[in-house]
């Protein structure tokens, strides 16, 4: 989840910069929002932080993150986005992050409505989250990695691009 973490990171730095200055802001219809483009140093420094954790993390990993990082990471995605008021681009840029959270839900509940109606628990995965899903079916984990970083990739430029589509 690192490097979806320093792009979306970076898009959002991105959007703070230019939320934050009150020419740009104005030219491409934006709120100017004053400040906020002091936020781009905590982006940048947040992704940087995660490159520098990628370092020792790629395969075989010697440094694991665990939920206190990734939390606070999504919590620190998050609160951006509401100070520079682009809540949907955050949904749009880190669709990854949406789509895993999501598997979970539809598994757990598609899993209780099948036990309660016929009394036996039915999956829609084989496993959940979705990156465990493509593992059982016989993707590399470094595949599953990688194609969820392109995907990213992709989705930080749609959301890059909502800049000028307004």
């Amino acid at each position: 989840a690192i490097m979806p973490v320093v792009m979306v990171g970076a898009c959002l730095g991105v959007f703070a910069y230019v939320t934050g200055n009150s020419v740009f802001a104005r030219y491409l219809f934006l709120p100017h929002i004053a400040g906020a483009g002091e936020l781009m140093i905590f982006c940048a420094a947040m992704a940087g932080a995660g490159l520098a954790f990628l370092w020792f993390n790629t395969h075989p990993a010697q440094v694991f993150m665990g939920d206190v990082g990734a939390l606070a990471l999504g919590a620190a995605l998050g609160t951006i986005a509401v100070i520079v008021r682009q809540e949907i681009v955050l949904a749009i840029m880190g669709g990854i992050f949406v789509v895993e959270a999501l598997s979970v839900m539809l598994q757990v509940s598609w899993f209780k409505y099948t036990k309660k109606r016929f009394g036996q628990g039915r999956r829609l995965l084989k496993m959940a989250p979705l990156h465990h899903h493509f593992e059982k079916n016989g993707w590399k984990e470094t595949q599953v990695v990688v194609r969820f970083w392109i995907i990213t990739m992709l989705l930080c430029l749609v959301g890059l691009s909502t800049l000028k589509l307004r």
